[in-house]
């Protein structure tokens, strides 16, 4: 099963921030979209990626002047991401080996998609069902 099949069944709409946007208007749209992590997106290209946790963490550590702070100054610039034809057998591999919950699908530079943890577990699920299921019908012939 590719990233490709997880997009067809989730969609590809991806809520995305500017980097110029306020910390505060990142939260609107983490809530607006009950969503973990928004993708920072300057001219069409990828260039960060923030997390419930990011904002949490900082929220802590700066108290809340945080809100009024750009999103540039808490994103992670360094984005792991994924393109539509990888395996997601490999990649739940290492989203959990870099702890991070949220994958951005590129292609031709271009932002495509995003998967979660949640999403590639659910896919695993309905493969294994589809498995069983085929097996179940041979069987009973």
């Amino acid at each position: 099963m590719r990233i490709a099949d997880v997009l067809r069944g989730k969609g590809t709409n991806v809520a995305t921030v500017v980097p110029t946007a306020t910390v505060a208007e990142l939260i609107g749209v983490l809530a607006e979209y009950n969503i973990g992590a928004v993708p920072v997106v300057d001219a069409g290209r990828l260039v960060g990626i923030v997390s419930e946790r990011d904002v949490v963490r900082r929220l802590h550590a700066g108290g809340p002047e945080l809100l009024a702070t750009r999103v540039t100054d808490i994103m992670t610039s360094e984005v792991t991401t994924c393109a539509p034809g990888d395996g997601v057998a490999a990649l739940a591999g290492v989203m959990t080996a870099g702890r991070f919950r949220h994958l951005p699908v590129v292609e031709d530079g271009q932002l495509v998609g995003i998967v979660s943890i949640g999403d590639l577990v659910k896919a695993r699920i309905d493969l294994l069902e589809s498995e069983r299921e085929q097996l179940q019908s041979y069987i009973a012939g």
